[in-house]
């Protein structure tokens, strides 16, 4: 089995009308029991700012401009639980690096910072996450319900969440509306 951490799942165009319909997922953790991923395209609606102050951990803000980032929706599993994606830094409680350019922070410490001058550069806030038992994301890419691509930083931070999917897509150098839903074997 290759490992897909640190790479980003591309939903395929068969995915209509499912939760994962035209998603990209961030890949953050995937060995022999399974996989897990934060969605990292679709927004709840909630403004970081506000999750912040719904939080009460808006004091003192600096109100830089990337708080009026959008809190995405992460996944289906947990979808009362936080999880932040950030450029690295070494000083939060629950934190795992992923690559050299991404770390996965789950603790409260990371959100208190955002809006500070301790803030990690770039980071994308989501509540919920996807995830895979044994073999299952295995089977889904065979039933060709998802491509996937090594994650940038540039996809990651630098663009916009609603067009991440199609910047995604557009990398793979490719209309991915030509594919086939179908499977085979030869």
């Amino acid at each position: 089995m290759t490992s897909l951490q640190n790479h980003l799942l591309l939903a395929m165009p068969s995915l209509q009308d499912t939760f994962f319909e035209r998603s990209v997922i961030y890949i953050c953790e995937h060995d022999e029991k399974g996989a897990m991923g934060i969605m990292i395209n679709r927004p709840i609606g909630v403004e970081v700012e506000e999750l912040l102050k719904q939080m009460e951990l808006d004091d003192n803000l600096e109100l830089m401009p990337s708080l009026a980032t959008k809190v995405l929706v992460g996944g289906p599993v947990n979808p009362e639980r936080g999880f932040v994606l950030h450029t690295p830094q070494s000083h939060w409680a629950n934190s795992e690096q992923i690559s050299d350019e991404v770390m996965l922070t789950t603790s409260r410490d990371v959100l208190a910072a955002i809006g500070k001058e301790s803030s990690p550069k770039d980071y994308i806030v989501a509540l919920g996450y996807a995830g895979w038992g044994r073999d299952q994301l295995e089977q889904e890419i065979a039933e060709n319900s998802w491509l996937s691509i090594p994650a940038t930083a540039e996809i990651l931070f630098n663009t916009d969440h609603d067009q991440r999917w199609l910047q995604a897509t557009q990398s793979l150098g490719f209309d991915i509306w030509q594919l086939s839903h179908q499977t085979g074997r030869a």
